[in-house]
């Protein structure tokens, strides 16, 4: 298992995109309302390699991956400076402060290069609680939507911490 001594914290780029869709595609069935996919097809598509390497490679988006001896462990994606795109930890690296480091890093470069004060996130059902640990709070109810479920969050100054 990483440990957060061991782990670093780089920039993100398209030569990452396999890596990255393999670790989201660990949790598709956690993800998907039906456990095999059916029905989740257009979100399906928004996270493979090839989607991946698109987001990588448009100015819309940066990304900071989180490794171990050489492996990824994690990562974060944000969007126009202000939006939680994606946030996946490898689950033998949970629990250990990856997904911390990874925010706390995001949350500085948004802040000191887009001048962000508030961020949102549409977080899947089973990681509310590490938004929320963030800050975070619900801005709305529950969507089921392309055959996914999330709650829209949003950090605000007022509420951070």
């Amino acid at each position: 298992m990483a440990t957060l001594g061991g782990m670093n914290i780089r920039g993100g780029a398209p030569a990452d995109a396999m890596a990255l869709a393999a670790l989201i595609a660990r949790f598709q069935p956690m993800l998907t309302l039906d456990p095999s996919g059916a029905g989740a097809e257009r979100y399906l598509a928004s996270v493979s390699e090839t989607a991946e390497r698109e987001y990588l490679e448009s100015p819309r988006y940066f990304y900071f991956v989180a490794e171990c001896d050489g492996e990824l462990i994690g990562f974060i994606a944000i969007r126009d400076g202000t939006h939680i795109f994606h946030m996946f930890v490898a689950p033998e690296s949970q629990g250990q402060g990856v997904a911390t480091a990874l925010w706390n890093r995001a949350r500085e470069h948004a802040v000191h290069i887009d001048g962000a004060s508030e961020f949102t996130v549409n977080s899947s059902l089973n990681a509310v609680a590490i938004y929320e640990h963030f800050g975070f709070v619900p801005s709305g109810t529950k969507v089921h939507a392309h055959g996914i479920a999330f709650l829209p969050m949003s950090l605000r100054p007022t509420n951070a911490t």
